[in-house]
């Protein structure tokens, strides 16, 4: 990490939001990202590395040592400095103010704020406390999945509600992104399976952006919509938003205001929990996923306590079910020239069709077939 010293400063605007992901849609690189982000995941840490911040402010506990959390780690390994605030101090901070930071103040306008820089010597003490308590939170992890799954055992019992769609599930192979950790890679693993199989594919919230961003189009987009683009939302996806089971939906104010129609679907659990459900239930052959949350880490991260409803439907539609999260981890294959040689033959194609068609080439074949008639007469 970037250590300042009493004589450096590090000076720069600011993008200011309470939600991270509203944040990282508009942040340019280059900025200083301002955030009340308890226990940094590894989503919002890669988020902040690939739009280049200069600095990340946090008002609230970096890590706190209740989990391992890794994201506070990614953003040191990039070099990209952690300062944490006291939360009241928050409101100090606009979005466009330019900044300066020392290492233990920062400087808004006319305030000068207190902070502390988050190190590697904080990230290590406060993973060692994480994994100290693994035991703990794990049996409290436990206990959570276990009481909401007798809440919302209706879920995986009761057939979904599901409205009318345009977009054919039944007979078919799925693809269920989401935006979770090692999405990238993993969707980057199966690109050859997509493009021969042609499978069905839904973007769960963002990950509608990462199939866009891989060149492939969505054909069915589910969630809350709070993490998705307007470009993604306009890509002429089918556009099903998860609402809770009262009929409550937020996300449907953003889809009228964009003029982009939408169908609404009323149930428990997470918009993934739904995606997978949906797919089971309209007769997909087959269901693959990645990017999705499977472990106690990724629930913890996202804020849940528990995680009984992705318990519950993986239970239900296990049978069709093909995990691809973290396949790109599994092995990487070295290239080998055997494998190469119609790559390189492809090079070499035009180059002797150049030499074919070209006079001073056909002229010189003509000279050495005149020449070896002449010798062997």
């Amino acid at each position: 990490m970037m250590r300042l010293s009493q004589t450096t400063n590090l000076s720069g605007t600011i993008q200011v939001h309470t939600s991270t992901k509203q944040l990282l849609r508009s942040i340019q690189p280059r900025q200083i990202a301002v955030i009340c982000h308890e226990n940094i995941d590894e989503m919002a840490a890669n988020g902040f590395i690939e739009a280049k911040v200069k600095a990340v402010i946090n008002a609230a506990k970096t890590m706190d040592g209740s989990y391992p959390s890794v994201g506070a780690k990614r953003l040191l390994d990039a070099a990209i400095p952690i300062f944490d605030i006291d939360p009241l101090a928050f409101h100090c901070f606009q979005s466009g103010n330019t900044i300066t930071i020392t290492e233990d103040a920062i400087q808004v306008e006319d305030n000068q704020i207190t902070c502390q820089p988050f190190t590697f010597a904080d990230y290590d003490h406060l993973y060692k406390q994480a994994m100290r308590n693994m035991g703990s939170q794990l049996n409290r992890f436990i206990d959570n999945t276990l009481t909401y799954a007798s809440q919302e055992k209706e879920l995986v019992i009761d057939r979904l509600k599901t409205p009318p769609l345009r977009t054919r599930l039944g007979n078919q192979h799925v693809v269920v992104v989401v935006r979770g950790s090692g999405y990238k890679e993993d969707l980057s693993i199966i690109r050859a399976y997509i493009q021969d199989y042609r499978p069905v594919l839904i973007g769960v919230d963002g990950g509608a952006d990462a199939l866009l961003e891989h060149g492939f189009m969505p054909n069915l987009i589910i969630g809350d919509m709070d993490s998705v683009s307007d470009h993604a939302l306009r890509c002429g996806a089918e556009l099903l938003v998860h609402a809770y089971p009262d009929g409550r939906a937020p996300g449907l104010d953003r889809l009228e205001k964009l003029h982009v129609p939408s169908r609404k679907i009323c149930a428990k659990g997470t918009s993934e929990d739904i995606a997978m459900l949906l797919a089971y239930e309209q007769g997909a052959e087959l269901i693959v996923t990645l990017g999705t949350h499977t472990h106690m880490i990724d629930f913890l991260e996202k804020g849940r306590k528990g995680m009984a409803s992705t318990l519950l439907v993986r239970m239900k539609v296990g049978s069709k079910l093909v995990d691809a999260k973290g396949v790109s981890k599994l092995y990487q294959r070295p290239v080998r020239f055997r494998s190469m040689w119609h790559v390189l033959a492809a090079a070499l194609f035009p180059l002797v069709m150049l030499f074919v068609i070209h006079p001073g080439f056909r002229q010189f074949l003509d000279t050495i077939r005149i020449y070896f008639q002449i010798s062997f007469k």
